[in-house]
């Protein structure tokens, strides 16, 4: 079969397969509610089904008042201590955030002044990649997504490991520490590969520098001049801060709840909750934020004009602009109705940030996106429940400030919640016993077998 005949058939045959594959997944949707099986894992009114118990993190959005669900401003806690005042607390004190954040979901308490000096030297000790790691697996074959590079980079690195299939918790605690350490690298150098052979840039290798922040290595190893201000790496700390952990229930944590309790490897666990955490409806969501935004600003002429904006966002939730999905993204969230506290916090130093950069009008057309959204989603999809911002709304703005490039938004959210999912993985580890396996219900008609020649 000639190369060009053979390519005709591929592309037939696989769209007939597929239009197969489709009608013999379509599953009724009443069968659903006969059943009362929680699509996603999540009640008729919005609440998560409970399958585990943690105390590494917690959302809370709501109260129950005689039965019934009342929504209240969001709030995160990590250990029990509210992120608030984790992030007012090393605010006030003019120090880098997240290392010491890091500490608290590992370790169940924050960190004596000794205590976190010794946990940042064992850190910085580990931050050098295995000899020859950069060029034999991350420049040798650089890849077109970086979230990919970062899974195969930790899947990898089960192979320099002299013990990689000891779950122990010391062994486990040091993998994950480890892994905490290198991520920067791993995701830094993936994306430098991937600019230097797929977008012809220059290569720029700048080696992590131990005792400067995860935050300031970041913007170090990344910019070819090294260079960055303090409020950008104050500020990209806490973004780093705010998606350390959220809770046991997100999508990329429970995948690490789920694969521990096989009795896997820690680099098995960690690479398929990166690939979690790559979708458009989990950690990728800032990057269409981020597109979202600058189909506005291209389509609405004066920012400063509330009803040519309003006007707009009503084409968008019409389907008859941006995507033609119908959704304001960044707006809602699976938990947070009347605010989510990561989004309250982003946005005021984000505001900081828009000042230094002579980016205010810019941040004002977000803060008047988020104040018209709601209304407008709300009015064209008949809700009655409250929605706000959720983090992914000014994270793609923050990130852009300060000079990261679009295909590394999910990563620096993945080097980020590299904390929580080891957190979770020991909790796990220690608290977990048997392998998490919830039922599903067949559907399908019994049928019998036909010979192949009577089909």
């Amino acid at each position: 079969m000639e190369q060009k005949e053979y390519n005709v058939f591929e592309a037939t045959m696989v769209k007939e397969l597929s239009c197969k594959a489709i009608d013999s997944c379509n599953i009724n949707p009443e069968l659903y509610g006969k059943y009362q099986v929680k699509r996603g894992l999540r009640d008729f009114d919005g609440r998560g089904v409970l399958v585990g118990l943690t105390e590494i993190g917690e959302v809370h959005s709501y109260i129950i008042d005689e039965g019934e669900k009342i929504p209240v401003p969001g709030r995160l806690t990590y250990r029990g201590i509210d992120i608030v005042d984790i992030v007012d607390g090393f605010i006030s004190e003019k120090r880098y955030g997240f290392e010491e954040t890091t500490y608290l979901l590992l370790f169940g308490h924050l960190p004596n002044a000794q205590e976190l000096e010794n946990f940042c030297a064992v850190l910085d000790l580990y931050q050098k990649l295995p000899d020859d790691f950069v060029r034999g697996v991350i420049l040798k074959s650089p890849g077109k997504d970086v979230m990919n590079m970062l899974a195969r980079s930790i899947l990898n690195l089960y192979s320099y490991d002299d013990n990689p299939d000891d779950n122990s918790i010391e062994n486990v605690l040091k993998q994950c520490m480890k892994l905490i350490a290198w991520m920067p690298s791993l995701a830094v150098y993936g994306y430098q590969a991937y600019s230097h052979i797929h977008g012809n840039q220059s290569l720029f290798l700048h080696s992590p520098k131990p005792h400067l922040s995860t935050a300031e290595n970041i913007l170090h190893m990344l910019r070819p001049d090294s260079k960055y201000t303090q409020l950008e790496a104050a500020l990209l700390d806490i973004s780093l801060v705010l998606h350390a952990e959220h809770g046991g229930g997100n999508n990329s944590t429970f995948v690490t709840h789920v694969i521990t309790s096989t009795g896997s490897d820690t680099y098995s666990v960690m690479a398929a909750a990166i690939g979690a955490l790559k979708g458009p409806k989990h950690g990728g969501a800032n990057i269409k934020t981020y597109y979202m935004f600058e189909d506005i600003k291209q389509n609405v002429k004066d920012w400063k004009d509330d009803e040519e904006i309003q006007h707009y966002l009503t084409k968008i939730v019409n389907k008859d602009a941006f995507d033609r999905s119908g959704l304001i993204y960044g707006i809602g969230h699976a938990v947070y109705s009347i605010s989510d506290p990561r989004e309250v916090i982003l946005k005021e130093y984000a505001g900081q940030l828009a000042k230094e950069k002579d980016l205010e009008d810019e941040f004002n057309l977000y803060r008047k996106v988020e104040q018209y959204s709601p209304a407008i989603v709300c009015g064209r999809n008949h809700m009655y429940k409250v929605i706000s911002a959720n983090v992914d709304f000014y994270s793609g703005f923050v990130y852009r400030m300060l000079g990261l490039p679009l295909e590394l938004f999910t990563p620096i959210f993945a080097i980020s919640r590299m904390s929580g999912w080891s957190a979770h993985r020991i909790e796990e580890i220690v608290s977990g016993s048997k392998i998490i396996r919830p039922a599903y219900k067949s559907v399908a008609p019994r049928r019998d077998y036909i010979p192949l020649a009577q089909r």
